[in-house]
């Protein structure tokens, strides 16, 4: 089984395993039964991205939900991320109204858990946004930072200061 696998190590201890198994089925199914407590075991961040023109949204679903099981079971605290993937090939006039109806559909499904939902594309911004969002979410001490940035952009009168991940270059402002 032909399954991507990877590892990003970023902000100094925080490492991000990456497991991409888009249409590997039989990988999914060992994923949910063999492997399960093992790899939902510890987990702070659930990242689980769906394909907008997906044509098997109901397998999709059923694997998203068999995931929240497994992190409801080993890792109740961590936190859910949906992205909504591939919006380019939604017809902009119906791009609102598509994410909006998927994203209710993700909450109602996640519950007791909460998700935060973003829709994504390759073709602009918005992919970095959803990982700078969800990174940030993971930065520990982030007032602390925050307050710091603005405390150096008054010293040095700036109107804003950026600070930028080493690893993944990831904005925090």
């Amino acid at each position: 089984v032909d399954v991507e696998h990877s590892h990003v190590r970023f902000l100094g201890n925080l490492v991000l395993n990456l497991w991409d198994c888009g249409g590997q089925d039989t990988f999914m199914e060992n994923y949910f039964t063999s492997q399960r407590d093992n790899i939902f075991r510890n987990v702070e961040v659930l990242i689980y991205v769906f394909d907008v023109e997906s044509r098997e949204l109901e397998k999709d679903m059923h694997y998203y939900q068999s995931c929240l099981e497994a992190i409801l079971q080993n890792s109740p605290d961590a936190k859910i991320f949906c992205l909504v993937h591939k919006m380019d090939l939604v017809q902009e006039d119906q791009r609102d109204l598509i994410f909006k109806e998927r994203e209710e559909d993700l909450k109602r499904l996640s519950r007791p858990l909460e998700c935060v939902c973003f829709r994504t594309s390759i073709w602009d911004e918005t992919l970095y946004k959803a990982w700078s969002s969800i990174v940030y979410q993971l930065i520990p001490n982030v007032q602390q930072l925050e307050m710091n940035l603005r405390n150096f952009a008054q010293i040095i009168e700036a109107d804003e200061v950026l600070l930028f991940e080493r690893a993944t270059f990831l904005v925090s402002s």
